[in-house]
């Protein structure tokens, strides 16, 4: 990659701007918007086993590579994934100790949280919490610090290495651009068993709350992703303590925000802005040798036609 004199001083300007505002991160004061969308992933309804039609609709949607992608190839679960720069949303078996005859299936994906701490990690506001409900990123502002990796509390954000300088985070959008054309996430559109809920986050706890009303046997009476961190825009049902699904049960219900903003606000200028100076540097320099390089090369092949020439005559 080519770093053009254009960009490092914007590279620069960016590095600045962090020092005038270092004590405001991300979505500090964000509060939601009532209208915003959500998921409601009912694992009770999964059946994962020969399914997982939402991973290839996902990889669909996202152009995302297709091969290795066999749906009947249940050896997948013997493990539990992650998800990863090819596949937003994975499926994983969870064994129910009371009930080992019928596993538990459940999708990750990004959760979209209220008050997303990749946010207000991020040094170059990168991402950004939409009206809409999914949490986005720009990766054109993106300088590869990762921070968004530590700060995700469900371990989400993946980064692509098609090449070293520009590392880009690959996740879940929600299917953002479905969305603003009116249409439905493809997951939720593909689902055979109805068991992804797409829809107005507030009209999704109703939901949820509803099913467990109506059925408390069937449910336990939490939904996950109602309070966790903050609330996030994908939520949960399930017919078992969540812990036993992989969910993590010692998150509380204060956005992550809350707890990095003081950590945020003592930063030394120093651990902020000379990484991103560094790295500009670093990438202008390396643009200036390639093009020194090239341009010896080019010298010396023009210099050895000219000899060629001369000594034929």
């Amino acid at each position: 990659m080519s770093l053009k004199r254009r960009d490092f001083l914007k590279l620069s300007t960016v590095a600045a701007c962090l020092g005038a505002t270092s004590t405001a991160h991300g979505m500090e004061d964000f509060t939601g918007w009532p209208d915003r969308y959500g998921m409601l992933t009912d694992t009770t309804l999964c059946i994962g086993a020969n399914c997982r039609r939402c991973e290839e609709a996902c990889k669909r949607v996202n152009e995302r590579p297709m091969e290795g992608l066999d749906l009947t190839d249940n050896s997948v679960f013997e493990q539990t994934r992650r998800t990863d720069p090819n596949s937003y949303t994975v499926v994983n078996r969870f064994t129910v100790s009371e009930d080992s005859e019928n596993p538990v299936y459940v999708k990750k994906q990004c959760m979209h949280c209220n008050e997303p701490a990749c946010a207000s990690a991020c040094l170059v506001r990168a991402f950004s919490k939409t009206k809409e409900g999914p949490v986005l990123y720009n990766k054109d502002v993106c300088i590869g610090c990762r921070y968004c990796m530590l700060a995700c509390p469900f371990r989400i954000p993946s980064y692509d290495y098609f090449d070293a300088f520009t590392p880009q985070v690959r996740k879940c959008t929600m299917c953002y651009d479905r969305i603003v054309e009116g249409k439905i996430p493809g997951c939720a559109e593909i689902c055979p068993k109805e068991a992804i809920t797409f829809g107005k986050r507030s009209d999704l706890i109703t939901l949820a709350r509803e099913r467990i009303r109506h059925d408390p046997d069937r449910y336990q009476p939490r939904i996950y992703g109602e309070t966790e961190v903050g609330g996030t825009s994908w939520l949960y049902l399930a017919g078992t303590d969540f812990t036993n699904l992989g969910f993590s049960d010692d998150l509380g219900s204060m956005p992550y925000p809350e707890l990095t903003r003081g950590f945020l606000a003592a930063v030394p200028i120093v651990l902020t802005v000379w990484p991103v100076l560094l790295t500009g540097f670093y990438k202008f320099s390396q643009s200036r040798e390639k093009a020194e390089v090239e341009a010896e090369a080019a010298a010396a092949d023009d210099k050895k036609g000219w000899g060629d020439g001369y000594r034929h005559e």
